[in-house]
């Protein structure tokens, strides 16, 4: 029976591994769909933001009770899986309890009451994250960014992880009842905290049903954990994962700043010095201005894009969102999302190859509205916990409809004419520019 059970375990697992593997490839294959842009300077201030940003939850801590929730929230997640170590050991080898003879009782024992403290916590966030998503509804997840999968997704997910750490729970809990009965094959170990409070419900069960509810809560645990492992890629709990490499990524300059096309400003140099253009060297123009779909955007964005969490706190700060316009950064990132998981279907559907659907990130997911509503303020950047950046995936677009669409509002193309005749937003030369300090001093 031992055997049939190791086999089945090692035959899970294979699959579960696998299955993940060929999914994260897939991902990866979307995110390198964007094109290629080097972003290697300063790496001990990218270490430091993944340090800060992704482990250390920095920014959550604006908000110190919301990042202390989230904080043990994530911790757990990391902490708690450690026991999977032993867990799959024990699965492979047909074992009980692996490192309880090497540790000894007194460490092992510490390790699983910290990981059932964590296991406990975590439970009681995921509760009150619940209530705070459907009970008290705050504002920015009864949003209708979130209408349909998305907020069954955060449900779902929440949900799983109480699951997942009230299996664990008991799963202790009945190996300390079978302790108490000196169950064969059940070790004796310390005392754990938080199931030792449990444990007294199960004393009345025979050893055989404890056995019982003891294994189904191990392969209940084990199995929910890597069905969770291959849900990842589905959910916006991907950011679990990839939070490290995108704050890793994340821009080091101000935010303010944005992005530049070096021909764009060669060519507005040369328009204020001719004679430097007549000496210049020929270069090459790029083959496209701005982006119009994924393959358009860079890399980066794409891995923005897959690292949202959905959290919203980028469209609560954003001032066109908060004045009833159309823009919402968190659906800029998700639409986003959406194309590349898209552009990804078709070419896995016509065997490595992309064939041309008809459709476009500009305007087929994203509108134009949208983006002409962002103010490139960068309020969302900087309450992104990750330090996503939807402007700079608003500005390419815009980019693209400006200067390979020509299409812009009137007040725009105003504003563009009076620059490239008078070099300045308005309509006064540059010899009548200095007027009003004339008529000022005149007074």
């Amino acid at each position: 029976m031992h055997l049939l059970a190791q086999l089945a375990f090692i035959g899970i697992l294979t699959v579960a591994v696998f299955i993940f593997y060929k999914k994260a490839a897939a991902l990866r294959r979307n995110i390198f769909l964007g094109r290629e842009v080097s972003i290697n300077d300063n790496p001990s201030a990218r270490w430091r933001n993944v340090l800060l940003l992704a482990l250390g939850q920095k920014k959550m801590f604006q908000n110190p009770f919301v990042g202390v929730m989230h904080f043990i929230i994530y911790a757990g997640f990391i902490i708690i899986n450690l026991e999977m170590l032993e867990i799959v050991l024990d699965g492979i080898l047909g074992t009980h309890r692996l490192f309880l003879p090497w540790l000894g009782a007194g460490f092992y024992s510490f390790l699983i009451n910290s990981f059932e403290i964590l296991a406990f916590g975590v439970l009681a966030v995921c509760v009150v994250f619940l209530t705070r998503r459907n009970l008290i509804k705050l504002k920015r997840f009864i949003s209708k960014d979130l209408d349909g999968w998305p907020r069954t997704d955060a449900n779902l997910i929440l949900v799983t992880e109480i699951v997942l750490m009230g299996l664990f729970l008991t799963m202790n809990a009945t190996d300390l009842a079978l302790q108490a009965k000196g169950a064969s094959h059940y070790a004796s170990t310390q005392p754990f905290i938080i199931s030792g409070l449990l444990a007294p419900a199960f004393e009345g069960l025979s050893i055989n049903a404890l056995v019982a509810l003891e294994r189904t809560c191990w392969w209940l645990h084990i199995i929910g954990i890597l069905a969770f492992l291959n849900y990842l890629p589905y959910s916006k709990h991907l950011h679990i994962v990839l939070a490290f490499p995108n704050a890793y990524y994340a821009a080091l300059t101000p935010s303010g700043k944005m992005n530049n096309m070096p021909e764009i400003q060669r060519e507005v140099l040369y328009a204020m010095d001719p004679a430097a253009a007549a000496n210049a060297p020929a270069t090459d123009a790029p083959k496209k201005f701005g982006a119009k779909d994924i393959t358009d955007l860079t890399w980066k964005n794409l891995l923005d894009s897959y690292s949202c969490t959905e959290c919203g706190r980028c469209t609560a700060e954003c001032p066109a969102n908060q004045t009833g316009k159309l823009l919402s950064p968190r659906a800029i990132m998700m639409k986003t999302r959406d194309r590349a998981d898209a552009v990804g279907a078709n070419i896995d559907a016509n065997k490595g190859s992309f064939v041309d659907d008809g459709k476009a990130l500009l305007r087929d997911y994203i509108s134009e509205e949208e983006l002409r509503a962002c103010t490139t303020c960068n309020a969302c950047v900087e309450a992104c916990p990750v330090s996503i950046s939807p402007v700079d995936i608003i500005v390419q677009l815009r980019r693209y409809m400006i200067m390979e669409e020509s299409v812009a509002p009137s007040e725009w193309t105003g504003m563009f004419t009076n620059t490239e005749t008078n070099f300045a937003p308005w309509k006064f030369s540059p010899d009548e520019r200095d007027k009003w300090a004339e008529e000022m001093a005149e007074a």
